[in-house]
């Protein structure tokens, strides 16, 4: 309740009053014009007789921002147990570059989707073909790792570099990315929320990025950068995410982590430290790749093994999506009668003879229409809801965007 201490006002009203008709619509606006905004009265709170009904100043909550959290796999699901490639990808000319990795075998499931890709990069081009042995080489190692530096690293970075023990950032020759796809991550990783399980002849180990609970101060050319650490989330715990060692044995940093490109950055040489050995085509190689240049050696089918044998990766995406809510009324003497033509005979009486004297409706869908009477968006109730002149209805739509 507001008082309006207006002279101003009272005489105005008075002026209304002497004149013997009030219009109600010219009290309400000379009272709207001294109260704030917050406790002015709607104007459009009358009954309506038809099918339309104009949003009052109240029925409107403006937009809002909702950071919403939702698995980032296949299915909203928040891990993925399972990791298969496809032949006709990697025998293609992109399985040079990377190999696509599905939540189901591709050969056998039409609607397999691909969850993220792997790749493998070197600065000078080592594990590809050469030039001096091929005149047809392209370098997708060398082209990879070009790649992944215009789009992460400023451009007065030359290479990835990897912090040891002591806080120094060594340089790096080559790296394995892990690319999520574009439709999984959305808007972005939900940073402190994955975590990677890889398997080698070392034993299974769990990476994570060293985030926290915290918003990182890292920031370059791709925004937030994290570092790849040993250590587990502790989910379903209300322990936070444990760190059990930010380098390899032989003092490497493990990665890099962009959550606002959904891009994991590794390097080999700390992956060999922990992990070992891995096995590729009945062989047990070392997970950090083969630097020859006498053939595509395509290294990122070691990482994509490491990661089948490990049987976890977990990942979150999260976004800020804006909402606005609109609060539809429909009051005891709104919204009774029906336009269906089967809501009456061909006489123009009631179908259903109990309508007479008490007719109903049953509101299953609520429609959002601009001034021009367009329709911008339609709502569905979960099941109809009864309506009558001794029943009101409030429906609460929310809009996502």
């Amino acid at each position: 309740m507001a008082i309006i201490n207006d002279p101003n006002i009272t005489n105005q009203l008075q002026t209304l009053a002497q004149g013997g008709t009030i219009d109600s619509s010219d009290v309400v606006a000379l009272l709207n014009s001294a109260l704030p905004g917050g406790q002015q009265i709607s104007l459009a709170t009358g009954v309506s007789s038809g099918v339309y009904k104009r949003f009052g100043e109240f029925d409107k909550v403006n937009s809002k921002v909702e950071v919403v959290t939702t698995g980032l796999w296949t299915g909203d699901s928040g891990s993925l147990v399972n990791a298969f490639t496809s032949s006709t990808q990697v025998a293609a000319a992109s399985g040079e570059y990377y190999y696509n990795v599905y939540e189901s075998d591709p050969a056998t499931n039409s609607s397999a989707e691909v969850q993220f890709a792997v790749a493998y990069g070197h600065v000078n081009g080592s594990g590809s073909i050469s030039l001096q042995a091929s005149d047809d080489a392209l370098l997708p190692t060398k082209a990879t790792y070009a790649q992944y530096k215009s789009i992460l690293l400023d451009p007065t970075d030359d290479k990835f570099s990897f912090e040891d023990g002591a806080g120094n950032s060594d340089d790096s020759n080559d790296i394995y990315v892990i690319n999520v796809n574009r439709a999984r991550y959305r808007e972005k990783m939900d940073p402190g929320n994955w975590s990677l399980q890889l398997s080698g002849s070392n034993g299974t180990f769990t990476f994570i990025d060293d985030s926290g609970k915290k918003f990182g101060d890292t920031l370059g050319k791709a925004g937030r950068v994290f570092k790849v650490v040993s250590g587990s989330l502790n989910l379903g715990t209300e322990n936070e995410a444990t760190i059990n060692t930010v380098t390899s044995s032989g003092d490497v940093g493990f990665g890099l982590f962009y959550p606002d490109r959904g891009i994991i950055v590794l390097s080999p040489a700390a992956l060999e430290d922990t992990v070992g050995n891995i096995g590729v085509d009945g062989s047990e190689v070392s997970i950090a790749g083969d630097l020859g240049v006498d053939a595509d050696k395509q290294n990122q089918k070691r990482l994509v093994n490491s990661i089948r044998l490990g049987g976890d990766f977990q990942a979150r995406r999260t976004e800020n999506v804006s909402t606005q809510h609109f609060f539809v009324r429909a009051t005891n003497r709104e919204f009774n009668y029906s336009n269906n033509p089967t809501y009456v005979n061909a006489n123009g009486t009631f179908a259903e003879t109990t309508f007479e004297t008490d007719p109903k409706t049953y509101i299953t869908t609520v429609g959002l229409l601009n001034d021009s009477n367009e329709m911008i968006a339609v709502a569905k109730t979960s099941q109809p809801i009864e309506k009558s002149f001794d029943k009101e209805v409030l429906i609460k739509v929310k809009l996502s965007f």
